[in-house]
């Protein structure tokens, strides 16, 4: 659900509780994975997500942004999401203006708006090059480029990114935190799941999911 008091957190979780189904019938049974997780997110404020493999980092920010329901619990939303999935969600046959252009579209930006948007974001990541490139014809690393540019067209005020730098090199994942650092100034939230623990000078709390409940460091 969305909310829109001007007062604070601007995104909060609560009692968040998530299970699969596992095996096959009459064996089949219900694996927990979130277990009543609660996690908020204030303005300016820029968090990490780390746990181990299977931990559910990923079922809880697709449960954050909407795309993946709860079995149970809350989550209240200010203002506009930006998603940067782990796996990069495209169309093949689409250039990178046009994905622009489409997600512009769909966020109902005006026209100048959003080609300014992509030019900046162009000259942030650099790949502007690649801006009439297929998307079925960029690297890896320039298709992450898109993926996270995509989840930036809107400025959004809360920003989740599943391991948005896989793929980067070293120049461009400077550039990441560049941008993440504008973010924090302009009163924005972001959550980063990530895997380096060098990064967590970078960040004002990291969150670790430990056998489905949340904990802060």
């Amino acid at each position: 659900m969305s909310g829109g008091s001007d007062a604070g957190p601007l995104l909060t979780a609560t009692g968040v509780v998530k299970s699969y189904r596992r095996g096959v019938w009459p064996a089949r049974r219900a694996v927990p994975v979130l277990k009543g997780v609660d996690l908020s997110l204030a303005a300016g404020e820029v968090a990490g997500l780390v746990g181990e493999n299977g931990s559910g980092k990923s079922t809880l920010m697709r449960i954050l942004v909407g795309d993946l329901p709860a079995d149970a619990g809350t989550v209240i939303r200010r203002g506009r999401l930006g998603y940067c999935p782990q796996q990069p969600v495209v169309y093949e046959r689409l250039t990178c203006d046009e994905h622009f252009e489409l997600l512009g579209h769909a966020y109902g930006l005006p026209g100048r708006a959003e080609r300014a948007g992509r030019a900046e974001i162009y000259a942030r990541l650099g790949f502007g090059r690649y801006a009439t490139t297929r998307a079925d014809r960029l690297s890896g690393g320039t298709l992450a480029k898109l993926n996270l540019g995509l989840a930036l067209l809107a400025d959004p005020e809360v920003l989740l990114l599943d391991e948005p730098y896989a793929g980067f090199d070293f120049d461009t994942y400077l550039k990441f935190w560049e941008l993440v650092a504008d973010r924090r100034r302009a009163g924005r939230s972001v959550l980063i799941i990530s895997h380096f623990v060098s990064d967590a000078e970078r960040f004002d709390r990291i969150v670790h999911l430990r056998d489905g409940q949340a904990t802060e460091a």
